[in-house]
């Protein structure tokens, strides 16, 4: 009996068994980038191509300076008390307005 069954199994075709992995769900979309603004870090202005540009122009030098890691995480605000008038207000005003076209 066993041998009759086996041969009735090999005899029979084989369908494909292949499975198929459904498709993954897709994501949430990938957050669009944060707007920068005069509250931004320094690194996140600099991260930014248009952003370090705007840096760069106002303050020659920042971005290389030897402190700049000690000062990156912070925004232009939180900085100028202790630049000792290397920042000025209207500087940081034009940084914000320099910002603000990029949309």
């Amino acid at each position: 009996m066993k041998l009759l069954l086996t041969a009735a199994l090999l005899a029979m075709p084989i369908a494909a068994t292949a499975q198929t992995v459904p498709a993954a769900a897709p994501g949430p979309a990938a957050p669009a980038a944060a707007k920068l603004t005069i509250d931004s870090s320094i690194e996140t202005i600099a991260a930014d191509p248009k952003g370090k540009a705007i840096l760069e122009a106002t303050f020659p030098g920042m971005l290389a300076h030897e402190a700049y890691a000690s000062f990156k995480g912070m925004s232009l605000k939180q900085v100028q008390p202790y630049a000792n008038g290397a920042i000025t207000d209207a500087q940081v005003a034009k940084v914000a307005a320099d910002l603000t076209k990029l949309g």
